[in-house]
């Protein structure tokens, strides 16, 4: 089935007339017509009632327009995707919305200096949902949990495990180890973050039979920060996220990891390598480490 002829039919249909069409489209109205008598003969039904001064679409033609509709907007929609393809070589990344907003955009500008033909697509979700758009090819790659699914590659990429963290002069002396009891007692503010499954925040607290003082719930990285300066809350928030701020002194780590130790890695998610060049490939690896290896102070 020819493109052309499918577009005719829909610029017939559209300008009710042969003559309007073919002038939009810049043939000539025999063209148009012959165009419209292939697509006829080709589906085997008269798709236009035709007298001396006008076309009306038929029955048959009223059937068949939802479905040229479709088949002319797919085929423009791959033909725009093949020229941004081969003109700008876009990479589309999946990712939580931590690792966008703190590594990529630390490693974003640094790709491009090695590789300034690129560009790149940050589509941000669950792990769940990013699996589901990586396996049907809408993103190139991922960071995000490890994944066990056939066919889908892992490589590490980032340490992101959980820290309690206060402001440098919350009340609670520094460096004093708590007992859950103990830290049960403090306020917190609870950063709910998709990335993580918090459940096991909640089962270090439910161990000990006590609850764990929540005075705010937020899904805003920022509004839990806030919080913290305020020098009276606590909060248990991934290490990407406050990494500038327990580097700089502002933001001091409570030790908890004799009641739990929780860490997410983040991980560089793929189907086939080949999908992008080599070097890359090695480039972020190489960003990885240098962003965990570089202090980010204010």
């Amino acid at each position: 089935m020819n493109i052309d002829h499918i577009e005719a039919f829909l610029y017939v249909v559209h300008y009710k007339s042969i003559h309007k069409a073919a002038n939009a489209l810049f043939l000539s109205q025999p063209t148009v017509t012959a165009r419209i008598k292939s697509l006829e003969r080709e589906l085997n039904v008269e798709l236009f009632y035709r007298d001396a001064r006008s076309v009306i679409l038929s029955e048959k033609g009223k059937d068949f327009l939802p479905f040229a509709t479709q088949i002319v907007q797919t085929f423009q929609q791959g033909k725009k995707q093949l020229q941004e393809t081969q003109t700008t070589n876009e990479v589309c990344i999946g990712t939580n919305g931590v690792t966008a907003q703190y590594f990529l955009a630390y490693a974003l500008p640094k790709w491009k200096e090695s590789f300034p033909h690129m560009r790149f697509q940050i589509i941000t979700g669950p792990t769940t949902i990013l699996l589901e758009k990586l396996q049907s090819h809408q993103i190139d790659i991922g960071f995000m949990q490890y994944v066990h699914q056939q066919g889908v590659c892992n490589e590490l990429l980032l340490s992101n495990a959980v820290k309690l963290v206060m402001h440098r002069d919350h009340t609670l002396t520094q460096g004093v180890v708590l007992k859950a009891k103990e830290l049960a007692q403090q306020k917190m503010v609870f950063f709910e973050c998709g990335a993580f499954d918090w459940n096991y925040v909640h089962k270090m607290f439910e161990v000990e039979g006590v609850s764990a003082n929540i005075e705010v719930r937020t899904d805003h990285l920022e509004v839990a920060k806030a919080f913290i300066r305020t020098k009276g809350y606590m909060s248990f928030l991934p290490h990407l996220c406050v990494k500038n701020e327990l580097e700089s002194g502002e933001f001091v780590e409570i030790d908890v990891k004799h009641l739990f130790d929780m860490n997410q890695h983040i991980f560089l998610t793929y189907l086939k390598k080949d999908t992008l060049e080599p070097a890359f490939w090695d480039n972020i690896l190489n960003t990885a480490i240098q962003f965990e290896n570089t202090q980010t102070f204010s």
